[in-house]
């Protein structure tokens, strides 16, 4: 009971600093300790001809896009095309495994990324080995067109790799 009242009288005094530091003005509508402040006059170098009813009137107006073509997705198409996709899979036991061997590796991923993350100076010199590889393969690669075109052959020589037609 004396908490409650020392709660009371210190919101009483809080109240009683900011009344005197600030006037208020009388309003027996109001109960907000907030000061009084007047209305802001609109000065003709900051006016605008917008309307303001013509302002909410067009926020009620609702805009819906639309095209030509049928770009919306169809639940029902998707869950059928799905299931024949799931269906024509020989083992599924090994689709699953897969997918929940991905699961734990990004799980893991990211608690390694965290624990990298919370050493202080490991994350800063990370940055700056990315920067200067990113660096080095803009000049190796991308700066000089013979070395574009060398990109271009060596990533399709990767692609027909893992295609297998090599």
């Amino acid at each position: 009971m004396a908490g409650v009242a020392v709660a009371s009288t210190s919101m009483a005094a809080t109240a009683a600093v900011f009344t005197s530091h600030f006037p208020l003005k009388a309003n027996p509508f109001c109960c907000s300790a907030l000061p009084y402040l007047p209305p802001r006059v609109s000065t003709p170098a900051f006016s605008t001809s917008f309307n303001f009813t013509e302002s909410r009137r067009s926020s009620l107006l609702q805009v819906k896009a639309s095209s030509s073509e049928e770009t919306s997705v169809d639940t029902s198409e998707f869950l059928t095309e799905l299931k024949e996709k799931w269906d024509a899979v020989e083992d599924k036991t090994t689709v699953l495994l897969y997918g929940g061997g991905a699961i734990v590796a990004i799980w893991l991923s990211s608690i390694l990324v965290g624990a990298v993350n919370s050493v202080p100076l490991l994350p800063k010199v990370l940055e700056l080995v990315g920067l200067g590889y990113t660096g080095w393969f803009v000049y190796r690669y991308l700066l000089f067109k013979s070395s574009r075109k060398e990109l271009a052959e060596d990533i399709e020589e990767l692609k027909k790799k893992v295609a297998g037609s090599e």
